[in-house]
């Protein structure tokens, strides 16, 4: 779509450049990149970067057989922005900018920060695409968002990395399109009842064995997969089946290629000079400088773009301790203390809080979660409060704790008791989301499935109690793919996840398992709607480490059906376990993770139980129940 014809000085106008250097400028893609205009009745594109220590640059590419004599870049005024205008030039054209400084010896030729395309890997040119010409077809879901992202509402999230997800054998496995994606992962999701689907990033990154963390493109959408239109395509498709997109996005680093960010106008621009404050050593990446304003503006305008432009619901930022930290996976020597003599990275912290407020603010519907792995306080608080701002945050050592419990054989378990009850001392201290993520089955962590100890049959009943318990307790879900079926190998991206495995029973017995989990999850309000509040959850017992049982209840607010989950982590059934509950009648059971249908044993309570009167666990009220080995019940009385 041709913007209104303008003048080529007009494009840019002086109020855009003051907020550009000022730092509050949250639409810099607006104005920067390259955009089919109108100028002076000839239609072309216009393009404009940010290099203000370059003494020259041009616009190069096979148009003007990439000579860097021909479209000349002009600057503008003193915002160290150069521009320029191209008649005739139209979408599909490949370009980078020659960036030349005379003073250091510098001259490369850079792909564009705020690019909407670029050519498919090994290929680094940037391309011209007009993204305002898919039609959408999502108003009733942006309508409905607030309720949906909401700390009431349930979600739980699939987590996809699209080039292995699926791949296609019949044609050298190569990736299925953005296109093909939403005829096959859509209704897959759909159908396994995730509310939410989040994305490993699908920025554009030179390197495949990255798996997007490491982008160039910030503003372009890979073409791995199709073009933009295509990624639309995807997402609206989500949306039209009433699921949520987040996407994965990394303004913690970015990598050393040469047509990328780094050094790009032959200074450290994007990054700090420093190393000891520029450079990740453990992953060979540069840091942004997030205490330059237009280095803010970068990176707040990125987030706001994907949800504008592609109607993202949310982003789940990457990585977020590294930027907290000075010293993060730093020895002494190698970090500078900020003016206080302290580790804290006070510009990034400033950086994250505006990120949040900015994002909130246009977007009130939108998720900010947080991948913090230490124990900073206030993640999910407001900034007013001394927050960071974001809505959700991942429970890391939820996830640590619980999978060092489970990979432990049963009869050892009693002895660790702690690590599936010590959250109870925080779990409500921030919004949390419970992860079981792509980063717990790869590098030798063994994948879901084989983490789990015992013979064939305990590893599916472990996983399956495993899923139950993450299901049952507060916070929201996520889970990596390919975790659903049980995936025996660890997840490898580049090759398809193990489909075949849903020929045996058992895979897709778990399957079914994890299906019928988020369906109860999302249908029962005492499940998910004090997720993220303590009133909403209360122990029963969680003393019982001699047995390695737990059982606790979950409520909702108006509900007098309270539900209680009881989860058995020994291969032993326990017959007549005394439950108490605080009201007597019929509790039938609306679940059993060791049902034969998920593969199980059968063992259970024949549909549910009547209550006793006999006081138990400080209620006047109790049920006896089996407890399946290696298994869990949910009951809510009728």
């Amino acid at each position: 779509m041709i913007k209104q014809p303008s003048t080529e000085s007009s494009f840019i106008s002086d109020f855009d450049l003051h907020l550009f250097n000022e730092g509050t400028y949250n639409r810099i893609y607006e104005r920067l990149g390259a955009h089919l205009t109108r100028v002076d009745g000839k239609d072309g594109t216009h393009f404009a970067v940010w290099a203000p220590n370059a003494t020259s640059v041009s616009v190069v590419g096979d148009f003007n057989s990439w000579d860097g004599n021909k479209n000349r870049m002009e600057p503008v005024k003193q915002s160290g922005i150069w521009a320029c205008f191209i008649p005739g030039l139209g979408e599909g054209e490949i370009y980078k900018y020659l960036v030349e400084n005379t003073s250091v010896g510098f001259l490369e030729q850079k792909t564009d920060p705020v690019a909407f395309f670029s050519e498919e890997r090994p290929k680094t040119a940037s391309v011209i695409y007009d993204l305002d010409k898919y039609k959408w077809g999502d108003a009733d879901w942006l309508d409905k968002r607030l309720k949906r992202n909401g700390l009431d509402a349930p979600v739980s999230m699939y987590e996809v990395h699209l080039g292995s997800w699926m791949t296609v054998p019949e044609e050298g496995n190569r990736w299925l399109t953005y296109h093909e994606l939403a005829q096959k992962l859509v209704p897959y999701v759909k159908r396994m009842g995730y509310t939410h689907v989040e994305l490993l990033p699908i920025m554009e990154h030179p390197l495949d064995a990255s798996w997007g963390y490491q982008p160039t493109g910030y503003f372009a959408a890979t073409s791995r997969f199709g073009d933009p239109e295509g990624l639309m395509h995807l997402i609206d498709k989500f949306h039209q089946a009433d699921i949520g997109v987040i996407l994965d996005w990394v303004p913690a680093h970015f990598p050393r290629d040469g047509h990328g960010l780094g050094r790009f106008d032959g200074t450290h621009l994007y990054e700090h000079a420093d190393p000891r404050q520029g450079q990740h050593i453990e992953w060979g990446t540069y840091i942004f400088n997030y205490g330059r304003h237009e280095v803010k503006n970068f990176l707040v305008s990125n987030a706001l773009f994907w949800m504008d432009k592609y109607h993202i619901d949310g982003l789940r930022v990457d990585a977020v301790a590294s930027m907290l930290y000075l010293d993060y996976a730093r020895k002494d020597g190698e970090w500078i203390a900020n003016e206080y003599g302290g580790k804290e990275n006070i510009p990034a912290i400033d950086f994250l809080r505006r990120l949040n407020e900015t994002v909130y603010t246009e977007f009130p519907s939108a998720m900010m979660v947080a991948e913090e792995s230490t124990s900073w306080g206030l993640v999910t608080r407001p900034t007013y409060v001394g927050g960071l701002g974001f809505g959700y945050k991942w429970d890391m050592g939820w996830m640590n704790d619980t999978l060092r419990y489970f990979s432990r054989d049963s009869i050892h378990r009693r002895y660790h008791h702690d690590n599936i009850t010590f959250r109870g001392l925080y779990q409500f201290t921030e919004n949390f989301i419970l992860p079981l993520s792509h980063d717990e089955v790869v590098h030798g962590k063994r994948s879901m499935l084989s983490k789990m100890p015992g013979d064939m049959w305990q590893q599916f009943a472990n996983l399956r109690l495993l899923y139950t318990y993450q299901f049952t307790l507060p916070g929201k879900k996520l889970l990596f793919m390919g975790g659903e079926f049980g995936q025996w190998i660890e997840w490898r991206s580049d090759q398809s996840l193990d489909w075949h495995l849903l020929d045996y029973d058992t895979h897709r017995g778990l399957q079914t398992l994890v299906s019928d989990l988020n369906h109860l999850y999302s249908s029962k309000p005492e499940l998910h709607a004090l997720d993220c509040s303590s009133d909403g959850f209360s122990w029963i017992d969680c003393n019982d480490h001699e047995q390695s049982i737990l059982c606790y209840m979950r409520t909702a607010p108006g509900s007098d059906r309270p539900v209680i989950a009881c989860l058995n982590f020994t291969p032993v059934v326990r017959h007549d376990y005394r439950v108490g509950v605080p009201r007597g009648g019929y509790w039938q059971e609306i679940f059993n993770s060791d049902a034969t249908e998920y593969g199980g044993s059968g063992v259970g309570n024949y549909g549910g139980v009547h209550s006793q009167n006999h006081a138990c666990h400080g209620h006047g009220q109790s049920l006896s129940l089996t407890l399946p080995p290696l298994g869990a019940v949910i009951l809510q009385p009728t």
